[in-house]
């Protein structure tokens, strides 16, 4: 079974093709390259996330229209995440499920992923390497290294699978605001890939007369034990280490004593 997702398909807007410069001659060709393209890729026993927006325009307040589109979706299981643009006659489908936000497993480390209409700065588990999947915004906005744009306009009209998702995720540009919203993931991943960093920014050391920095765990990424970090560190300032930040207890290398510190941060 594969997951798919897709966002904003807006099944029977015309005005979406002005408005997103759909490569569709009439409403009625959009609706059956989108129809066919889900048909090419989800299985009978796959499963079809829509993250909002799957009909708008005069058509979509016609119980009869929705129905004829929604009887033609592929997958063992349809979901829908509901978007701005959802009316009553959408949401009373016989969807298997119908949410405003959803958390769900994929992908190879079978994380808890959300799944919004609407990007977001952070979520539950994001911290631990969770993405998080929107639509809302078409072709404006293709997203951040973890939150990415599943909508059918920047993805060729059709759904995708998580792999997809992630590789694209891999050569967006960083979140912006991700240091602000979580500024102890980010002092990790700094400490991880620039030790030198971590180190300078860090706080120093309470109650130090030359307020030398803490140390946050890299022993691992400089090729030092613990351990050893903590003797140089206790004999440069003097002062023992604070077990909140570097647990002298732990003779495990950096990289583990690190991890041991994300999940108590978490």
């Amino acid at each position: 079974m594969t997951i798919w997702y897709t966002a904003d398909t807006h099944f029977g807007h015309e005005n979406i093709l002005r408005f997103c410069n759909r490569p569709f001659s009439s409403v009625s060709q959009m609706d059956a390259t989108l129809l066919e393209n889900m048909w090419k890729l989800v299985k009978p026993d796959d499963h079809l996330w829509i993250l909002g927006d799957f009909a708008f325009g005069a058509k979509a307040k016609y119980s009869a229209y929705v129905e004829t589109i929604f009887n033609q979706l592929p997958g063992a299981e349809r979901h829908l995440v509901v978007g701005n643009h959802d009316l009553e006659p959408t949401l009373e489908l016989p969807w298997d499920s119908v949410s405003n936000y959803k958390e769900l497993r994929d992908g190879p480390q079978n994380q808890l992923n959300t799944l919004c209409h609407y990007p977001m700065v952070t979520w539950n588990h994001a911290r631990r390497g969770a993405l998080q999947f929107f639509g809302h915004v078409h072709d404006n906005w293709h997203g951040t290294r973890n939150s990415v744009n599943v909508g059918v306009d920047v993805w060729g009209f059709k759904p995708v699978r998580f792999d997809d998702v992630a590789r694209r995720a891999k050569k967006l540009p960083e979140n912006r605001h991700w240091a602000d919203a979580e500024p102890r993931s980010a002092l990790l991943v700094a400490a991880v890939f620039s030790p030198k960093v971590a180190i300078e920014n860090s706080p120093p050391v309470s109650g130090s007369a030359n307020s030398k920095p803490q140390i946050f765990g890299i022993g691992a990424v400089a090729g030092n034990r613990p351990d050893a970090l903590i003797d140089e560190r206790q004999g440069q300032s003097g002062e023992g280490i604070e077990g909140d930040r570097f647990d002298p207890r732990f003779t495990t290398t950096g990289a583990e004593h690190l991890s041991h510190r994300a999940q108590s941060w978490l």
